[in-house]
């Protein structure tokens, strides 16, 4: 095994990239104001936005589910990578070399799993597009692109590259680069043959397909020739790094422009990217050899913030298999905030063909909304029925009810009744309202769907976990007190400077809360606020080290971001809060004086009795300076 990462270079990687340059790769983000920016958290399924980013202290945190950390901690989770791992992913992309305490510089074949895959698939792609450039074998890849409007550059904007048709030219070339044949057929470039591994991929033109985050983690392969065998369109098989259901084909390139203009257009395939980019759509994207669902949605929710406003576009063909999947994706419309719409050519023709007989604006002008997707899928339902006859109407009611009864949004749930009365020639608009909201109010009366409706997909409802319940001892933020020890918390570790070098004379009994006890023992192992005026970055992560469990510190990092209730902070504010944590303290021992003075004047030992008496005489004199001159008496 590689030996632990230096220190020193884990603290560089943390310092040299921004952790909301990391987070914005996966989800948008907006002001929340204190210097603090939110988003969709990527770890729950969340309508408003609880995940909050704070640069200047290089932490995250999620209000509704407690997930926290820096943004090695973040990449960690969100990629499903070891500490390592995550570490060298963000090493290299900052171009910072690694040292490792055990054995000097890792051995190319020692590093993390996850980061040999994905340097496999990154030259790999590279392998592909030079064959595409140079070889002549590649003449029917460069010509199959050439027929459906895609020159040189195009080709090499979107990575496009050719699998020699041998059986193993990749495995040999990737074996010389140093990996194991485990290592490439776990990667799901080669497959295991009578004689060892072999070439996946051959004589195919090759889409790489990427993560969110940029890396390659598999490709789409096209077939060319007709003596080959296998499906038209092959993809790489599920892998550690690549899940069909878990990733959008073009969402590296659109991510940027689908949250700018809160708009996405789900197109069917690579080629249909490819046009739609070309013809100034950059906000398309397609699936991976599989339908639309649950997965995919989580991803263009973080994007599109769940703005009321955000418009999602789907185009299929207009063929059977199109509208089906049009209907398929449908079934997970209310998983949207954004309102979504179908887009289909009136001739049939999918967004590659479009471009090449109408033309660019043609592309453009069939990507604007159109037709509201429950709209599309209540008239493939109702033209399923003879809407000339009593009981076709009442037929066509019976299934379409109950797809109107699941929106959500009652307001729009009466208006599309009243369309749905329209469509089927149903002249009492009000029966088929209150049909519709009986209906929705015996689903909710149930906790589930409405009568009639398509049974729930299981495995989509579990993709949606509910927020984890925080965990640890209560807190009543109802109470003034802790209010307050939160408050100065909150100070201590985001405004050090405010609160030192006062804030490091108090003690962990001076908190009554046990979690807020608990961080300001961790705060004095990390060295004190003080501390944090000399290296803020080192001073929290040395305070979420010092936490005593994960607890604590989940705490320390939501502490760490949450925003200060004040908008001028000051060293006024701190000081209001520093008296007031300490007054508080002092009345309560104050308490406790007047309770032991009571039991000893009954008959108590007179030496301990004044000793007691003074006591009180001197926090009485401090709780009185605390009134009258503030933190000037601290």
């Amino acid at each position: 095994m590689a030996g632990r990462i230096n220190d020193e270079d884990v603290k560089a990687v943390r310092d040299a990239v921004p952790i909301d340059a990391v987070v914005s790769e996966y989800l948008q983000l907006r002001n929340a104001g204190g210097g603090n920016l939110k988003g969709l958290c990527p770890f729950h399924d969340e309508k408003s936005p609880s995940f909050q980013v704070s640069p200047a202290k290089g932490l995250f945190h999620c209000f509704g589910c407690q997930e926290g950390g820096d943004t090695i901690t973040f990449v960690m989770k969100v990629d499903h990578l070891s500490f390592s791992e995550a570490v060298e992913r963000l090493a290299s992309g900052a171009g910072i070399t690694l040292r490792y305490e055990e054995g000097g510089y890792s051995p190319g074949n020692q590093r993390g799993e996850r980061i040999r895959l994905v340097e496999a698939h990154k030259i790999a792609a590279r392998f592909y597009t030079e064959q595409l450039d140079t070889s002549p074998e590649a003449d029917t890849g460069r010509a199959f692109l050439a027929e459906r409007g895609f020159d040189q550059a195009a080709a090499a904007h979107f990575g496009v590259g050719y699998s020699p048709q041998g059986w193993d030219h990749l495995t040999r070339f990737l074996r010389g680069k140093g990996f194991s044949d485990k290592e490439l057929v776990l990667s799901g470039l080669s497959q295991d043959g009578r004689r060892g591994p072999i070439d996946r991929f051959r004589g195919r033109l090759m889409w790489p397909i990427r993560d969110i985050g940029g890396d390659v983690v598999g490709f789409g392969a096209r077939k060319l020739y007709e003596s080959d065998n296998g499906p038209k369109y092959l993809n790489t098989p599920d892998t550690p790094i690549y899940r069909k259901s878990q990733v959008l084909y073009g969402i590296d390139l659109a991510k940027k422009e689908i949250a700018k203009a809160s708009r996405a257009v789900v197109v069917e395939g690579y080629t249909d990217v490819m046009a739609c980019h070309l013809a100034g759509v950059p906000t398309a994207i397609a699936t991976c050899g599989t339908a639309f669902g649950g997965e995919h949605i989580k991803i263009l929710r973080r994007l599109l913030m769940d703005n009321g406003s955000a418009r999602v576009i789907f185009t299929f063909d207009g063929d059977s298999a199109g509208q089906k999947a049009a209907l398929r994706a449908f079934e997970d419309d209310q998983k949207f905030a954004a309102e979504t719409y179908i887009a289909i050519a009136p001739d049939g023709m999918d967004p590659c063909e479009l471009r090449l007989v109408k033309g660019e604006d043609a592309v453009r002008e069939l990507t604007e909304p159109r037709t509201p997707l429950f709209e599309f899928a209540l008239r493939q339902i109702v033209s399923r029925y003879d809407l000339d006859t009593p009981a076709g109407r009442a037929a066509a009611l019976d299934e379409a009810a109950p797809v109107v009864a699941r929106i959500k949004n009652s307001g729009a749930q009466h208006e599309v009744a009243v369309q749905l009365a329209g469509m089927l020639g149903i002249l009492d608009t009000q029966f088929v309202v209150k049909r519709v909201a009986q209906l929705a109010r015996w689903a909710r009366d149930r906790g589930g769907r409405p009568p009639g409706a398509a049974p729930r997909d299981r495995s989509a409802a579990q993709s949606y976990p509910a927020p984890a319940a925080p965990s640890g001892p209560a807190l009543h933020l109802r109470s003034p007190a802790h209010r307050t020890e939160r408050e100065l918390l909150k100070l201590a570790l985001q405004r050090p400077e405010l609160v030192s070098p006062a804030f490091d004379a108090y003690g962990a009994d001076e908190f009554t809360a046990p979690p807020y006890a608990a961080v300001r023992i961790a705060v004095e192992e990390a060295g004190g606020a003080q501390a944090g005026v000399e290296d803020a970055p080192a001073y929290l992560a040395r305070v979420r080290e010092a936490a005593p469990d994960d607890t604590i510190r989940s705490m320390v990092t939501e502490l760490a971001v949450e925003q200060i209730f004040r908008r001028t902070v000051d060293e006024l504010y701190a000081g209001i809060q520093l008296v007031q944590v300490r007054l508080r303290a002092v009345d309560r021992r104050i308490r406790d004086i007047q309770s032991t003075l009571t039991r000893l004047s009954n008959g108590g030992d007179p030496a301990q009795l004044a000793a007691v008496q003074n006591e009180l005489w001197i926090m009485q004199q401090y709780g009185q300076a605390l009134r009258e001159r503030g933190a000037e008496a601290l």
